[in-house]
């Protein structure tokens, strides 16, 4: 199991316990190599039409290892929401600090089928906003389908606005095109 981490380029301490809007209380901690079967696991319980629009499959042990890459390198920051044992959802920050977009990051968030319809989505994302200001990030963006409708709704309620469409930009595990409908955020405006 991980151990307690703090972060040294933003001030937020974890594990930190969140209690959402169930009145369920969950732990958050930041993912390191040793959360690395757990995601496995939580991959293989996900619903197919999940994995089928994740960035990467994370069923797979490989790209799961190169996320932890991107962890340890401080290209992404990954906060894990756990309920005792199980692992209920997550969000990743990716950001870039070479690059010219380095004031704007991308959020990904995923939870699991049991935690859904708790806000447990929203309160990952705003851990997610509350990093990115600390990080000095001005700007958040997230990528979906157009088609991922529970999605987009969940993101426009905290705050995200549609900024581009891209015609079949995304080729699904089974070949199909989708359009990707990029979402953002200005993180100015955030109070954590």
């Amino acid at each position: 199991m991980a151990t307690d981490v703090q972060a040294a380029s933003y001030k937020r301490t974890y594990p930190r316990q969140v209690r959402l809007d169930s009145k369920r209380t969950l732990e958050l901690r930041l993912m390191d190599a040793g959360h690395r079967d757990e995601l496995i696991a939580f991959a293989h319980e996900l619903p197919r039409q999940d994995i089928l629009f994740l960035r990467m499959d994370i069923t797979d042990p490989r790209n799961v290892d190169e996320w932890i890459k991107n962890v340890e390198a401080g290209r992404t920051i990954t906060v894990l929401a756990l309920d005792g044992d199980k692992l209920a959802g997550y969000a990743s920050l990716h950001h870039n600090e070479v690059l010219w977009t380095r004031h704007v990051g991308e959020v990904r968030t995923i939870v699991g089928s049991g935690y859904r319809g708790i806000r447990l989505g929203a309160r990952l994302a705003e851990e997610m906003f509350a990093i990115a200001k600390e990080l000095g990030l001005k700007k958040i963006t997230a990528q979906m389908t157009s088609d991922q409708k529970g999605a987009r709704a969940t993101f426009e309620r905290i705050g995200f606005r549609p900024e581009a469409l891209l015609a079949d930009h995304v080729i699904d595990n089974e070949g199909r095109t989708h359009d990707m409908l990029i979402m953002s955020y200005d993180i100015e405006g955030f109070n954590d």
